[in-house]
């Protein structure tokens, strides 16, 4: 829940994925080059990227809507909420409180859902 939520987290293992602070890595997918990285002493790190601001929030919103409790409106800017007001106007959110809610139609245009509701 911790990914869903955009938390932080340790991967452990070959291929696994990690995300602390601004930075996500994942490891080398091979079980053998795994083990030869760390036998020599060497990080088994892949690749990494650094995330700011606006990447964070785009994953926020397509994490977060994908949830059963779905996406606090809270983290939606003010023309971000008009646009999720269409969606839910379509069909494909629903208002639960502060929340907003795929429906089963919505969580069939998931991805388009989020792009549309994106600045």
């Amino acid at each position: 829940m911790g990914y869903w939520n955009g938390g932080q987290w340790w991967g452990v293992g070959p291929g696994a994925h990690s995300f602390v602070g601004d930075t996500r890595w994942w490891n080398v997918k091979h079980p053998n080059t795994f083990a030869e990285r760390l036998r020599l002493g060497q990080a088994p790190v892949a690749d990494f990227e650094r995330l700011d601001d606006h990447d964070r929030h785009v994953e926020d919103v397509l994490l977060r809507i994908r949830l059963h409790s779905g996406l606090p409106t809270t983290v939606l800017t003010q023309s971000e909420q008009r646009r999720a007001a269409v969606a839910v106007t379509d069909g494909l959110l629903t208002d639960v409180g502060d929340h907003l809610v795929l429906t089963g139609r919505g969580r069939l245009l998931a991805d388009a859902v989020v792009r549309d509701v994106l600045d």
